[in-house]
């Protein structure tokens, strides 16, 4: 009996010292880290937060002053798992005597789908400011002089700068690169970003000319220097301006209906002839949930479905995934949970068969491409690609066009043949 009760206060004690050093290891992990990786041999750093404990036990990346955070985290058996599902990136981190060592896996480069990666972490330093006398003013927009496969001539540049730090965008026609924030340092900014997606550091220098040379340091980015210059200073030089949003993608025909029918992501069909759609003014958004700035325009459309479904609008989500997708569709489920997406959200097809599912659009090669249809199921208006809040005005310039069109498509008169419309030339008659 005496030796059974040792037993069990022995194993007792050994479950309490497991639990006091789990906890202990947790600790350890928690708190803000200054991490990064090498992806295409460039070393990417980003800021990594680790925060509470059982079910609030969070992780949180950064893109400027958003906050990207994890769909799930779990700490079990000394190991810190971070799950960003809604990109299909997960952090795991374990500590060895204090010192914490991770893997970041993801799909960062072409060709490849899960990758993992070494990350290496060490505590967060503010960085100081004490060099903000020498650093050159660089704030405000700016055009980079490049030509896309896309067919732009030129990108924008958008730059805000608080003494020696600065957060900037590179803002292309399908969207901008997220926030890359940094400091002066050694005669350069050095900025990067990385909020669970699209990694990408750059090296910021003011030439004697009054231009900028930005070097991106990243997967699917130019390797040669880019040229920067104001816009004046680019109109005075004869130089190309970027593309225009509302232009970019236009419609193959004015007068004819844009028509879809597709599975939903919970097994239903859709179309264009469903009485959700028809008659009704809506947004068609060409979308996937692998691409970042498809990321950022989701959050927006549904605070613009909350603002307007009451008066009449519908949202559609024509997305496309990869191939290996679309079994699971995980990370689209995710992204839909992770954003809390109201709107109907049909499964397209894979990227590459966009032109083939989507063929009323010409020059159709953003992701996202929003398309506003009127009541009467016509076209009205195509913007390619989505200004996130880290291209600053240009963000407040998209929310303005998104707003007008909208209440512009509402307060159209029902199409013709439209329940709606009997009741509508009725009141107009009296």
């Amino acid at each position: 009996m005496i030796s059974r009760l040792k037993w069990q206060l022995g194993a007792a004690l050994l479950a309490l010292a497991a639990t006091a050093a789990s906890a202990q290891s947790l600790a350890d992990l928690q708190g803000q880290w200054d991490a990064s990786f090498t992806v295409d041999n460039n070393t990417i750093p980003f800021r990594l937060d680790v925060s509470g404990e059982g079910s609030s036990l969070k992780g949180t990346l950064y893109n400027g002053d958003d906050k990207q955070t994890t769909t799930s985290a779990q700490f079990q058996d000394g190991k810190l798992t971070l799950n960003f599902e809604h990109y299909l990136t997960r952090i795991i981190i374990t500590a060895a005597d204090g010192q914490p060592a991770g893997t970041l896996q993801g799909r960062f480069e072409k060709e490849k789908y899960l990758s993992s990666y070494p990350l290496t972490l060490g505590k967060h330093v503010e960085s100081a400011d004490a060099s903000s006398a020498s650093a050159p003013q660089i704030g405000g927009n700016w055009e980079i002089v490049h030509e896309s496969a896309k067919g732009e001539k030129a990108w924008r540049f958008i730059v805000k700068q608080k003494g020696s730090e600065v957060s900037a965008a590179i803002l292309r026609v399908d969207g901008d690169t997220g926030a890359l924030t940094g400091h002066w340092h050694d005669g350069k900014f050095l900025v990067s970003h990385f909020d669970g997606s699209r990694p990408l550091a750059a090296e910021i220098t003011l030439n004697p000319d009054g231009s900028l040379a930005v070097q991106i340091k990243g997967p699917y980015s130019p390797t040669e220097p880019l040229i920067a210059w104001r816009p004046e200073a680019a109109r005075a030089k004869g130089l190309p301006g970027p593309a225009n949003f509302e232009t970019h993608t236009t419609p193959r025909d004015p007068h004819e209906r844009f028509s879809f029918h597709f599975p939903t992501i919970d097994g239903r069909q859709v179309s264009s002839n469903d009485p959700q759609f028809k008659g009704h003014a809506y947004i068609a958004v060409i979308t996937g949930t692998w691409c970042p700035n498809c990321h950022d325009e989701a959050q927006y459309l549904v605070q613009l479905y909350a603002k307007y479904h009451p008066l009449g609008l519908e949202i559609l989500a024509l997305d496309f995934e990869e191939p290996e997708q679309q079994d699971s569709l995980q990370r689209a489920k995710a992204f839909i949970r992770k954003y809390n997406v109201p709107y109907t959200y049909a499964i397209a097809g894979a990227p590459a068969e966009m032109w083939e599912k989507v063929p009323q659009l010409v020059n159709l090669n953003t992701w996202p491409a929003t398309v506003f249809v009127g009541k009467d199921g016509r076209i009205r208006k195509i913007h390619s690609g989505f200004a996130a809040p880290a291209s600053g005005d240009f963000h407040a310039n998209l929310q303005a066009e998104f707003n007008k069109e909208v209440e512009t498509l509402l307060a159209e008169n029902p199409a013709p043949n439209h329940p709606s419309a009997g009741a509508a030339a009725s009141k107009g008659g009296k």
